[in-house]
């Protein structure tokens, strides 16, 4: 039978044991002694927790990463449509991370949910699609805001997809189209009218001397001569032309 001594030496090595923490590097211990948390977090490496009189809470300070579920979002402008983002957080400070807020994590992931419901809810569907930098820039300032009383960081937020109905895909598909047949249309009116001018140069410098139009009209009949082509031609004086026109 153990004697009343070596009971007592095991129990206390058992509480010895129980008091004796190891904190990660990146890892703080915030102790509640009594009920009342003390001053600093304790951590990195091997720390003294009194238990019973002590509890002490883990906390994580590395930056975590929250997908945000889908959000069915209406822009603006009447459009339906699903929204997911990713949130970069940490936390600064561990001691409020614990006592101002009962779970941080849940009450960032809500945050980011409404956050990201109501500010998208106030654009039109171009600037969503358009503009992700700056809603990005938008949402990240605003849930910061919100998570600093609990000494939480947002680092960054990003808008990672978003899912339109098949009837707004084929609406923009048939939008983006009209779009490049109108900058076609643009672009061959505008190669019409400068070969327009430039035709129009030419013949004011082909009129101040006659005998270029001659020269012109050789150098047309040896590119057609070059193509190999079967096209009989049959060369017409343009003073010819231009008497007959005279006499009428």
């Amino acid at each position: 039978m153990m004697t009343p001594f070596i009971m007592l030496l095991i129990f206390f090595l058992f509480l010895i044991l129980n008091w004796i923490k190891i904190l990660k590097e990146y890892e703080r211990g915030v102790v509640f002694r009594l009920g009342r948390v003390l001053q600093k977090p304790k951590g990195p490496g091997i720390i003294f927790v009194l238990y019973p009189i002590d509890r002490m809470i883990r906390v994580s300070l590395r930056t975590i990463v929250l997908d945000v579920p889908p959000q069915d979002v209406i822009t603006k402008d009447n459009v339906s449509v699903k929204v997911n983002a990713v949130v970069y957080y940490r936390v600064l400070n561990p001691q409020k991370a614990i006592i101002e807020v009962q779970d941080y994590h849940y009450a960032t992931s809500q945050l980011s949910q409404t956050t990201l419901r109501s500010v998208l809810g106030q654009v039109e569907l171009d600037e969503l699609l358009s503009e992700r930098e700056k809603l990005n820039t938008k949402l990240q300032s605003i849930i910061d805001e919100h998570t600093d009383p609990w000494g939480v960081k947002v680092s960054m937020v990003e808008i990672k997809y978003v899912d339109l109905p098949q009837e707004m895909q084929r609406a923009m598909a048939k939008q983006a189209e009209a779009e490049r047949e109108r900058r076609a249309k643009i672009i061959h009116a505008e190669g019409e009218l400068q070969a327009s001018s430039k035709l129009l140069e030419a013949a004011e410098t082909i009129s101040k001397n006659p005998a270029t139009i001659q020269l012109r009209y050789l150098q047309s009949l040896i590119d057609i001569s070059a193509e190999n082509s079967s096209t009989i031609i049959f060369p017409l004086p343009i003073d010819l032309i231009s008497s007959l026109t005279q006499q009428k």
